[in-house]
């Protein structure tokens, strides 16, 4: 395992065209990364609803070219509404985005966040939402789509759509709500904090149900609250406190009874809970355990499998990558981030017939990494196509046949006993 620890240490390159250049970049390096929310509030406009969007974007996900003594990154935002079988665009909106900051190191903080807000008033149905994110510099973009189902919010008594809440700014006037629009919190947050509105047409007192649910963990938490309300729209905050994530998905639902305890109106939105330190690619711990083998031993997989509940198991998890820290007073360990970059580079892409870091491409990739050199040949006359990777440290070259035709590469004569962490 030492061997294996020094190969992730100097096997690196700095470019991406070509596998060869692979080497500390993200899979997801040629695309803008972002997020986005929707929510639905009552409009000022007769039969219509409000309908607010958010687009965030982190600073690494954009260029940033220096001017002077700034640091300057721009992009463009498109939002596309089609209609509900995405045959049709309705409308669309375009709007540019610019980013200053006169320190480099800002640029390279993944939670430092540019945040654009839009608003559109709606009829209500049912549609659809396209959004792009371009990089104004490099071109670079990526889309997300989502089903929009703009809600007819009723004048007696209603709710809107609930909106996670990462911070509060105050100043001396007012407090501005900064959402989370990523909806990701981590096994250090021990709350949960959102904002939704509630609409009536007089004062009175309503009940208000939140339940929290971990959909792997089967995880429930429930709490009523009584609420008095005032005619007109009352912008409620609540947070919830004494919570333990875990590497898991949740759901949050609102429920709205009246004093009956009808059930009038439920909004509900799903979390995702990352571990500190982990890379966001880790999502579900099972698997990123099954993905130890290129690196841990059986009996050291078997260990942490084996834990009697979950949360036993993540610390197993966890301790077995603490100690492959190359300084343990250091906060991220550069093993594990390198080892599932990895892990993800090759599921993105070495796709053969089953999951990237199954295949033998991914089996080599990483165990030793970005090969120095790539031969290809994928039409030669009298061959099936094969390529050959070329690793100078090691004095290896391995050779993958393609023997199906359809890119489900094999590895030719493999030795794999030599190999630290070959799958058994």
């Amino acid at each position: 395992m030492k061997h294996f620890t020094l190969i992730f240490l100097v096997l690196c390159s700095c470019l991406y065209a070509q596998i060869e250049y692979s080497a500390g970049v993200s899979p997801n390096s040629g695309t803008v990364n972002f997020s986005f929310d929707i929510a639905n509030h009552k409009s000022e406009l007769k039969d219509k609803t409000r309908v607010d969007i958010f687009v965030e974007v982190p600073y690494p996900s954009i260029q940033f070219t220096k001017k002077d003594n700034f640091y300057n990154a721009s992009y463009n935002v498109t939002l596309s509404f089609l209609d509900e079988d995405k045959k049709n665009i309705l409308f669309e909106r375009l709007w540019k985005e610019k980013v200053k900051t006169d320190d480099f190191n800002q640029t390279l903080i993944l939670s430092n966040l540019n945040l654009s807000y839009k608003t559109y008033d709606l009829i209500p149905g049912k549609y659809f939402l396209r959004c792009i994110v371009e990089d104004g510099d490099s071109r670079r973009s990526s889309s997300k789509e989502a089903a929009l189902d703009v809600r007819k919010l009723n004048d007696t008594l209603d709710m809107s759509d609930l909106s996670f809440i990462s911070d509060v700014v105050k100043d001396s006037i007012s407090e501005k709500i900064v959402p989370n629009v990523s909806a990701n919190v981590t096994n250090k947050d021990s709350s949960l904090s959102f904002f939704y509105e509630i609409y009536s047409d007089k004062d009175r007192q309503v009940f208000v149900q939140y339940s929290l649910d971990g959909l792997s963990t089967n995880s429930s938490f429930k709490q009523d609250n009584p609420q008095m309300v005032k005619a007109g729209k009352n912008l409620i905050r609540h947070t919830i406190d004494h919570l333990k994530f875990s590497l898991e998905e949740y759901s949050l639902k609102i429920i709205l009874k009246n004093s009956s305890w009808a059930e009038i109106s439920t909004s509900e939105k799903k979390l995702h809970s990352k571990i500190q330190g982990l890379p966001r690619s880790i999502s579900d711990l099972d698997k990123a355990i099954d993905q130890m083998i290129y690196i841990a031993s059986p009996p050291e997989i078997s260990f942490i499998q084996e834990a009697k509940d979950y949360n036993e198991k993540l610390g197993r998890f966890l301790a077995y990558w603490d100690k492959k820290k190359p300084n343990p007073k250091m906060v991220d360990n550069p093993i594990l981030i390198e080892y599932y970059r990895r892990i993800e580079y090759a599921n993105k892409n070495f796709k053969g017939f089953g999951n990237g870091w199954r295949t033998d491409m991914g089996l080599i990739y990483v165990t030793f990494g970005p090969p120095n050199n790539v031969e290809r040949h994928p039409m030669d006359s009298n061959s099936k196509p094969y390529e050959l990777w070329e690793y100078y440290e090691l004095n290896r070259t391995f050779v993958f046949i393609d023997n199906t035709g359809f890119g489900d590469y094999h590895l030719y004569n493999a030795d794999f006993s030599r190999w630290p962490g070959y799958r058994q």
